[in-house]
């Protein structure tokens, strides 16, 4: 048999037999209902994200806190706080005050890293924008939460930031230092380039680096105890898959605490990261930031953007123990290092989240890239980052069949479409509650009370199973599932089936319309190299999935793709895959025929 197909076999009796070890507990209780508070072994802090840098300068030194392969720069703890300080003190001097908004536009460059932690040195608010946007994205985002200074690079591939701002905000060339005035843009004052050149209107990085004196750099430590932990330390854009993005506001209490708690799951104590993922999104600035600060490990950026061979270089060069990125770079870094084979060491842990995670994926993971680990992660922008991760010891099955354990400190529960719990072990929306709470988004308050109730229950959207031992898992996204002919079927669990397909590299499925039964199931299917598209069809799929997969959920259209559309942050945009399939569907219905 085919190794891939017996990967299937294995793949279902595992996920029957594990999930049903899972459910034990649930069953023989059958009165219990989804409502589960996991208060954990250690206590929540109250500390700023400046006092736990201070903190981590204290207790690790001269300890590396950040390399940056690409721009051949590292910093230690001791040396980051130095620097953060200097860049709070110049935020002060171009007449930030407390609480007002700092954007950060770019890939993954130290200026990036930098202007966070000097931000929240400076009881500033950091915004984290994506380094994609182009110029009426950007120019959304910097008024829906009033940015006053923004930092970027000066150019990134084709991407030319200084130039988009200026195209928006053409005020920005006549303007003095920290003394920009715009109609279109009333609270942006100061723009900041990381660049060699003197740019009109705009301050160099380096020169705003320099830019406080020493006095004016010592008066930071001096206002820390003046900056709550309650107080609001960063705002993230939702990632935008279909709309505009909302923006979720997080606080001081939020970042730190969610940081000692996804380290003390990861063991991260000491250990070197490999951080694939942007650092403007929820997994870099938290599961990887925040995390490796409170904890002492070494982020390690490979590229500005994500490039799997320079992923693989940096594990090797700086011997990284740990590895970050989401489920479609696995699948690139996977697929890269069987064509390069670089010799890579043992890997202590991957550490992936963002979306949902295949077995086939996972057991990639492990074998090819030599990983000991898989460590699952799950939560959302509005939930700061983590409400559910793997334990450490987690055995294969429960990381197979599993987001993971719920975080310390958070209570959950699942509902059904009255709001009333469900019993263990069934299917509804998950709801959370607990430290990780975003404040609301800002500016928005309807959008705010329709995710976070009165009683600060906030709801995921997504639809779940929880165990009455504490793990979860993830049936689909509400607004994902479609109904078939009255079915309801959830695309993962055929996402699943196909990423296994000996001749798949990755999968995923939309609804599409369909007169007779309402909605069909379509799936987009990236293929091995080597395998023609012309031979993976509805009809060959059909034959294969007999037996291992309920008819109505066998695709009726499958569709080969070279390349799927997603955000920087590594999310599939399946609403430009239901455009694709609009743009085709009458040549692609009469094919059916």
């Amino acid at each position: 048999m085919n190794s891939k197909l017996q990967t299937i076999s294995r793949y279902m009796l595992r996920q029957k037999c594990a999930f049903n070890s899972m459910r034990s507990i649930s069953t023989s209780m059958p009165s219990l209902i989804s409502h589960k508070h996991h208060i954990g072994k250690d206590p929540l802090v109250y500390r700023t994200i400046g006092q736990q840098l201070e903190l981590s300068a204290s207790n690790f030194g001269d300890v590396e806190a950040i390399v940056s392969c690409h721009e051949g720069k590292r910093y230690s703890f001791k040396s980051l706080l130095q620097e953060a300080d200097a860049l709070a003190a110049g935020f002060r001097k171009l007449g930030l005050q407390p609480g007002d908004a700092v954007g950060l536009w770019a890939p993954n460059y130290l200026h990036w890293y930098l202007g966070m932690m000097g931000a929240a040195r400076a009881g500033l608010t950091s915004v984290g924008l994506n380094p994609a946007y182009q110029g009426p994205e950007i120019a959304y985002c910097l008024n829906k939460v009033n940015v006053k200074a923004i930092i970027a690079p000066e150019t990134f591939k084709t991407q030319n930031y200084y130039e988009i701002l200026r195209d928006i905000c053409p005020e920005i060339s006549d303007a003095d230092t920290g003394k920009i005035r715009s109609e279109k843009f009333p609270h942006l004052r100061s723009v900041i380039i990381d660049s060699n050149d003197s740019l009109k209107g705009a301050l160099r990085f380096d020169d705003f680096l320099d830019l406080a004196s020493k006095s004016e750099r010592e008066e930071v430590a001096k206002m820390q105890k003046s900056i709550l932990p309650e107080s609001a330390c960063n705002i993230q854009f939702t990632s935008g898959t279909t709309g505009n993005p909302k923006a979720a506001c997080l606080t001081h209490h939020n970042f730190v605490n969610n940081g000692i708690h996804v380290g003390n799951r990861n063991e991260l104590e000491g250990e070197r990261i490999c951080v694939q993922v942007p650092m403007f999104h929820a997994f870099g600035v938290i599961i990887s930031i925040m995390a490796a600060l409170t904890k002492g490990a070494t982020m390690v950026l490979p590229a500005a953007g994500f490039s799997p061979k320079d992923s693989l270089q940096a594990i090797v060069n700086e011997k990284c123990s740990v590895i970050h990125g989401t489920p479609t770079m696995y699948v690139d870094l996977v697929n890269t290092q069987k064509k390069l084979q670089v010799p890579l060491g043992r890997i202590k842990k991957a550490v992936t989240g963002g979306a949902i995670v295949s077995p086939q994926l996972i057991k990639d993971v492990r074998q090819v890239l030599n990983v000991e680990a898989v460590h699952s992660v799950y939560g959302l922008t509005e939930t700061t980052a983590v409400i559910f991760q793997s334990l450490p010891g987690d055995s294969s099955d429960v990381v197979l069949n599993s987001v993971g354990h719920l975080t310390d400190h958070i209570e959950a529960k699942v509902v059904d479409a009255e709001g009333r719990c469900v019993p263990f072990g069934q299917p509804g929306e998950l709801c959370v509650r607990g430290y990780t709470t975003m404040l609301g988004y800002h500016d928005d308050e309807e959008k705010t009370k329709e995710t976070i109730g009165n009683d600060r229950w906030l709801r995921t959207g997504d639809q779940f199973v929880l165990e009455a031992n504490g793990y979860g898992r993830i049936v689909g996204r509400l607004k994902e599932m479609l109904i078939r002919g009255g079915e309801n079927i959830f695309p993962k669990e055929i996402e699943d089936f196909l990423n296994a397909h000996p001749q798949v590299i990755e999968a995923h499925v939309i609804g599409v319309p369909d007169e007779r039964l309402g909605e069909e199931v379509c799936a987009y299917v990236r293929l091995e190299e080597g395998v023609d598209p012309a031979s993976f069809t509805a009809e060959t799929l059909k034959a294969y999935a007999k037996g291992k997969l309920a008819h109505f959920k066998v695709p009726r259209y499958v569709i080969p793709i070279d390349a799927f559309p997603k955000t920087t942050s590594g999310k599939i945009q399946k609403f430009k895959l239901v455009e694709a399939f609009k743009a085709k569907e009458t040549e692609l219905k009469a094919a059916r025929l």
